[in-house]
Parts: structure tokens; C-alpha cells; sequence
């Protein structure tokens, strides 16, 4: 799969952002000599925003990047950092920044992710993402219900892709055992993750109750696995949206929270068992 436009853009930004402290200069010092705000230079550092040519020429130019070679690859970037994504065609639908995660998604080969409340938007049945969408959004349309149902089945061809996502997810037990949508929307869900287990690209676990408490008690979060060239990227969900931490020691420390999760864990054998308890409940 040809590399999109977050991997694009993400690949440029880390070369800008070497380049600029290679010449040993801060971040608002360059942004005020290009006549920018400092966030948005940071934001195009770190790939979450395209750069204009203009921009990038200048950079290039500050930064005394002279090989016309050079200079036409790290352009060509720039262009491709502003294609759009599929995703872009649910703009109307799709919850402030949650664009950039569904890029990255888009482009990972591999997800480690935990769930507090309701199972991954990556595993859910339709009837069972319209539950929680109209859960969420009470005053939005059917239409707008709809679309965001779509958008979060379009996301799932992760899974189908080749090569495709390698997907460990940890549900806590009270997202299997909460009714979202009522018993025969559930067991329809608890059913597709029963089947999803057996895929090879997937291992699911459960967090039990009696697990007490665990590396994850804050809530759920994930870490998005890229090529050895790109950084991994972990993030955490709230009510305020999503955070990024794209730094090597919090993405590390994510990935041995997860670690230690993933120990305190049922089996994955030992989880279906579970989930097959609680559906054969909603028969």
C-alpha cells in the first residue's frame, strides 16, 4: 500500500524538525522569521498539519538545504502531505482532531488498544455503532448517525487489508457486559467478537473486574505501530478528546502499561470462554 498523507506528512516534519535543531534554533525563532504562530510550525513538525510550498522553500532555505535533489524529495512530500484521505469525505461527521487519529489508523501495521467502555469502534457491529452513536449524539439526525456508522465501518478494512492490521485489544469486562443497543443488538456483538478472536491478525483479551486495579484505570488508550522508519504514536481518549504522545519515553511508557495489562488479563482462550457465558445470558 503506497504511503498516505499522514505518513507524508509525519516523515517531513521529523526532517524539518532535525534540520531546525541541527542549526541549533528554537522553535519560535524560526516560526517569527517565516511569519508564523509557533503552534502552527509545531504542528507541521510533528505531521499533524500540511505545509505550503512557500513555507517549506523558505525552511529550506533558512535551514541552507541546497541539493537540488534533496530539496525536490522533501517538496514532493510537502505536495503529497496535502492530499486527502478517504476519511476526509466525513468531515461533517468526524469529531474535532479525530481526523488525524483516523489518518494514522489508516496507515499503521499494527494497534495496541484498551477499552474501558465499549468495544473498539475497529470490532463493532453495525446495529451496535449506531447504539452508541445515538448514545453520544442524541440531537444529531439520522443521516448524521448514518455517516458516522459508515465511517467507523469504513475504518475496519484495516483488518481485511494485505497485509492486515495486527489488532491486540483489552476490553474491560464492563464494556462485554453492558446492553448497548439491548440484548439482541448485544449478542449479535458479543457473537462477532467471538468470531474476530479466531482471526489471525487478532488476539483479544478481557479485563475481569477482579483484576482490581490496573495499568489502565485511567482509561483507554492505544498505540499505533508504524514501519521501522516512522515513530509509533500512542494516544489517550477523554471527554476533551484525544492527546498524542509521540515522545520515545511516553510511548514506551504506554507500551509497558499495556504489557503489564495484557498480564493481568483473562487468556485470550480464557476471555471467550467469558464472552460466550455472557452471550449464552442474552439468549
Amino acid at each position: 500500500m503506497p504511503d498516505g498523507p499522514t505518513v507524508r506528512r509525519r516523515r517531513l516534519g521529523a526532517e524539518l524538525r532535525r534540520l531546525r535543531e541541527d542549526h541549533g534554533m528554537k522553535l519560535d525563532e524560526v516560526a517569527t522569521r517565516l511569519g508564523l504562530v509557533a503552534s502552527t510550525l509545531s504542528r507541521i513538525e510533528t505531521g499533524k498539519a500540511p505545509i505550503r510550498t512557500r513555507y517549506l522553500n523558505d525552511l529550506l532555505d533558512l535551514y541552507q538545504v541546497a541539493d537540488p535533489a534533496v530539496r525536490r524529495v522533501l517538496v514532493e512530500m510537502g505536495r503529497e502531505g496535502h492530499r486527502r484521505g478517504w476519511w476526509s469525505d466525513y468531515d461533517d461527521v468526524l469529531p474535532s482532531g479525530f481526523d488525524i487519529y483516523v489518518g494514522l489508523e489508516a496507515e499503521a501495521k499494527g494497534l495496541r488498544a484498551y477499552e474501558a467502555n465499549c468495544v473498539h469502534g475497529l470490532l463493532q457491529t453495525s446495529d451496535y455503532a449506531t447504539a452508541i452513536m445515538r448514545g453520544l449524539h442524541p440531537r444529531d439526525s439520522d443521516e448524521q448517525i448514518q455517516r458516522a456508522v459508515d465511517l467507523r465501518l469504513l475504518r475496519q478494512r484495516k483488518l481485511d487489508e494485505d497485509p492486515a492490521l495486527d489488532l491486540w485489544l483489552i476490553i474491560d469486562e464492563g464494556a462485554v457486559r453492558r446492553q448497548v443497543g439491548g440484548a439482541t443488538v448485544m449478542r449479535h456483538q458479543l457473537d462477532h467478537l467471538i468470531d474476530a478472536s479466531s482471526w489471525p491478525n487478532v488476539t483479544l483479551q478481557v479485563m475481569p473486574f477482579d483484576a482490581g486495579a490496573h495499568a489502565g484505570i485511567d482509561g483507554p488508550f492505544a498505540i499505533l505501530q508504524f514501519e521501522l522508519t516512522d515513530p509509533d504514536v500512542a494516544c489517550a481518549e477523554g471527554m476533551a478528546g484525544i492527546v498524542y504522545l509521540e515522545k520515545t519515553k511516553e510511548v514506551r511508557a504506554c507500551a509497558e502499561a499495556f504489557d503489564r495489562m495484557r498480564a493481568s488479563a483473562l487468556s485470550p482462550e480464557a476471555s471467550m470462554i467469558l464472552i460466550e457465558r455472557i452471550a449464552s445470558e442474552l439468549a
